[in-house]
């Protein structure tokens, strides 16, 4: 017995529009029943597209049957089914509401014909009647097909589809799909027109592809038209490629910000040229990745804040290696450069190792956050979330950074010990000590450097051999030991790579900026923001 709940939910659907009434119901079948009696492809389209015209979505699972050619009529009764594999027969369901109804030998069953241009006209069918489904997203993107595929067949359903739309933004779009439409049919050359300008309004590269499109089909007047908005929209799109280009190079800007603001510390206030910073990087990476382990083993409601947690626990891993380091190995070689070099080049490989046998040598899988995943857009500029908060966050270690230098005590006898050594010694700052910390907070920002560049580059123990370069070019750039040299020098060389890049390609484009540095370096030897003290004198 049907219950009185059961009841009340189908007149609520029925109500909200999303099953057919009994009346509405008994006319798509009787749509329905004539793919049984249509004999010819014509006819066939005839019946899909009085199904499309009857806007009602119950239609679309038979209507995808036909595409895919899973729509079979039952040689007994001539009854029409959705036909689905089950082993060695076919389960046989309502092409209204999908619901199982029987079973049957492929023998007993003869299938609706299809070629590939019914399959378009279905395919435009489908179209239409997502233009009223309720999810104003699947709107959307029906809308954005249309205009990417323009087809007369189009004009009456996207006319239907502006009538009843209240979404202004969605609206505009079925607009512009009705406009590429009318560019391909038989309209007067007034419609055309004005499809012209409805189309060069929207000014991106789908609306240049169907512009061009128009231009190579059509004479005169819309001709004309055509290449006139082609060409205001190629300048537009220059000016949006130039802007891309800035945010890409601020992006990169960013992460080389990361990888090089540690390094402009250890290397500007004790002149240690550090080859093992970038494993600092990756073992900050390979913390973030065993954080989100044990987050999705044991915590898996937590996976949002894994970042959060991996920041605190990088920095601490890679400034306890980088104080082991500094007080194992460094503190012996101050004043020889070349071997420092060399020691710190021989941790790099020990500690690569090290993460090989622990971890493998293949990458690691580091999961985005939500609030780190997905993209929006500004014009024509494409903004992924995890490089904006790579920004942001790039942004607040050099703030947070340039309080500690600038404002607290220990950032002064940092400062004393860089400015003159001896004098600092003498005031009773105990410069060692002064060293190994500066060197364990150097690689400490490293480590979360590595939580960051997680979300963006593989997780593997190499991940920090493609920044050590990079980052000692920064901080050379922008002068020694200088904060905000290494932040001007950061976002200079990311935004000189990325216009680089489409002429000269990625390495050359890196090897012209080397070149290019160079060449500055024999006019400012000091970099961008010179730095007095000890670092320089030396």
């Amino acid at each position: 017995m049907i219950s009185l709940r059961a009841i009340g939910v189908v007149v609520l659907l029925m109500m909200a529009g999303l099953l057919p009434s009994k009346a509405a119901e008994a006319d798509l079948r009787a749509a329905l029943a004539k793919f049984v009696t249509a004999t010819s492809f014509p006819a066939t389209e005839a019946v899909v597209r009085e199904l499309a015209a009857s806007g009602d979505p119950s239609v679309e699972g038979a209507l995808s049957a036909l595409a895919d050619g899973n729509l079979y009529i039952r040689k007994s009764d001539s009854q029409l089914f959705i036909g689905r594999d089950a082993g060695g027969r076919t389960e046989l369901l309502d092409p209204l509401s999908g619901e199982k109804v029987a079973e049957a030998d492929k023998a007993e069953l003869a299938r609706v014909k299809i070629n590939n241009s019914l399959r378009r006209v279905v395919r435009d069918a489908l179209g239409a009647l997502t233009l009223r489904a309720k999810d104003a997203n699947l709107r959307l993107a029906a809308a954005n097909t249309m205009f990417k595929t323009p087809d007369a067949g189009n004009i009456e359903a996207l006319d239907a589809a502006i009538a009843a739309e209240t979404d202004t933004a969605i609206k505009a779009t079925f607009e512009q799909a009705r406009a590429a439409s009318i560019l391909v049919s038989d309209k007067p050359e007034a419609d055309k027109l004005a499809a012209v300008s409805t189309i060069a309004a929207r000014g991106d590269r789908d609306a240049l592809s169907v512009l061009a499109s128009a231009e190579a089909n059509s004479q005169g007047a819309v001709k004309g038209a055509a290449a006139s908005a082609i060409a205001r929209i190629d300048s537009t799109l220059a000016l949006w490629d130039a802007i891309q280009n800035i945010w890409y190079g601020i992006s990169l800007g960013s992460v080389l910000l990361l990888a090089a603001i540690g390094l402009a510390i250890t290397f500007g206030v004790m002149g240690v040229i550090n080859m093992a910073h970038g494993e600092m990087v990756m073992l900050g990476a390979y913390t973030t990745f065993v954080v989100q382990q044990v987050i999705r083993g044991s915590f898996p409601g937590l996976f949002d804040w894994s970042l959060i947690i991996a920041l605190p626990l990088a920095f601490l891993v890679a400034a306890l290696v980088g104080l082991v380091i500094e007080r194992g190995i460094i503190r012996f070689l101050y004043g020889r450069p070349l071997e420092t070099l060399l020691a710190t080049w021989g941790v790099s490989l020990i500690l690569q190792q090290a993460v090989r046998t622990l971890f493998g040598p293949t990458n690691q899988e580091v999961g985005n956050p939500s609030w780190m995943s997905g993209s929006f857009d500004v014009g024509q500029v494409a903004i992924t979330w995890n490089r904006l908060w790579i920004l942001v966050f790039a942004l607040a270690v050099f703030v947070v950074l340039l309080y500690v230098m600038k404002r607290t005590p220990w950032g002064l006898r940092m400062r004393a010990v860089t400015a003159n050594r001896r004098m600092a010694a003498s005031m009773g700052i105990r410069t060692p000590w002064v060293d190994a910390l500066t060197f364990a907070l150097g690689s400490g920002i490293a480590g979360i450097a590595g939580v960051a560049l997680s979300q963006i580059d593989n997780v593997s123990p190499n991940l920090g051999r493609g920044y050590i370069i990079d980052s000692f070019m920064v901080v050379v750039f922008g002068g020694v030991g200088n904060l905000w040299g290494t932040l001007v020098g950061a976002f200079s060389l990311g935004i000189v790579n990325k216009f680089l890049e489409p002429y000269a390609g990625a390495v050359l484009g890196k090897i012209v900026v080397l070149v290019m540095i160079i060449l500055f370096i024999q006019k400012r030897p000091r970099g961008l923001f010179a730095l007095k003290g000890r670092a320089v004198e030396a």
